[in-house]
């Protein structure tokens, strides 16, 4: 039987294999979701594609999806996987390269295990649990600001400056992913991440990656999101996120982030 690390990267590797085919075919059929975000036929194909394969190598484990199953059960004792199939969707129907998959693993509600994938920019992230952060191999850290350094960059959602008033002193940059937001900061290019309103599909598996990447990701709300409540339907709920290189910085930008 393959290892969590070895199913959840080689899942990864096939996701983005099957979304490359739909992205040519810019994204194929589309609908829209109730909250109006746009979500197509790939979204459902790599979904399912994920899904089965986990439940054949862990048929115990339980599965937390964005497209095929966002409610958790109300019994939970196994571990349980959480899947974005296919994070920046908007990006991925308009022709960008900024989208990817997110896959983690959780015990005792918490994420012990993360592998992120971004096909088109050929970056593979991954970490496990006190074992450090990586991408493509390569260890990764989190940076803090660098008075050498003419400038930085706070990576966050489109809905942040609708929804908060922002004097964050560094240049604002939306990529169109959550999930590679704070991927930005975990390598350390991004010195603050903001999201307004993710899910937990897209904060799953970066959470872990932060954190082992020597930074510190939190709830702006100061409530935690892990470890995850049996009988919740995950579709309902967001989770306002911050991550940064340290508490300090993340203690600043609670101050320089105000909701309106």
């Amino acid at each position: 039987m393959r290892s969590p690390l070895e199913l959840a990267t080689r899942l990864a590797l096939e996701a983005g294999e099957l979304l490359k085919g739909y992205h040519q075919r810019q994204g194929g059929q589309v609908r829209a979701k109730l909250d109006h975000s746009v979500v197509t036929e790939a979204d459902m194909a790599a979904d399912r594609l994920i899904s089965q394969s986990i439940q054949e190598s862990f048929p115990q484990d339980i599965l937390l999806s964005e497209e095929i199953q966002p409610f958790l059960p109300h019994e939970i004792s196994n571990p349980i996987w959480v899947i974005d199939p296919l994070d920046g969707t908007t990006n991925f129907f308009l022709g960008l390269p900024i989208w990817g998959i997110s896959i983690a693993r959780l015990e005792g509600g918490m994420p012990v295990l993360a592998v992120l994938n971004f096909p088109l920019l050929g970056e593979m992230y991954h970490a496990q649990r006190d074992s450090g952060a990586y991408l493509n191999d390569k260890s990764i850290r989190v940076k803090p600001p660098h008075p050498d350094q003419p400038a930085a960059f706070f990576s966050c959602c489109s809905r942040t400056h609708r929804k908060y008033a922002i004097k964050v002193p560094y240049k604002p940059r939306i990529l169109g992913s959550a999930v590679y937001d704070m991927c930005t900061v975990a390598r350390g290019i991004a010195v603050l991440g903001f999201e307004a309103t993710p899910k937990i599909w897209d904060i799953a598996g970066v959470w872990l990656l932060v954190s082992e990447a020597g930074g510190v990701i939190e709830s702006y709300t100061g409530t935690s999101p892990f470890p995850l409540t049996p009988g919740t339907d995950y579709s309902q709920r967001n989770f306002p996120t911050l991550a940064a290189p340290n508490q300090e910085l993340i203690t600043i930008a609670r101050s320089q982030i105000i909701p309106k």
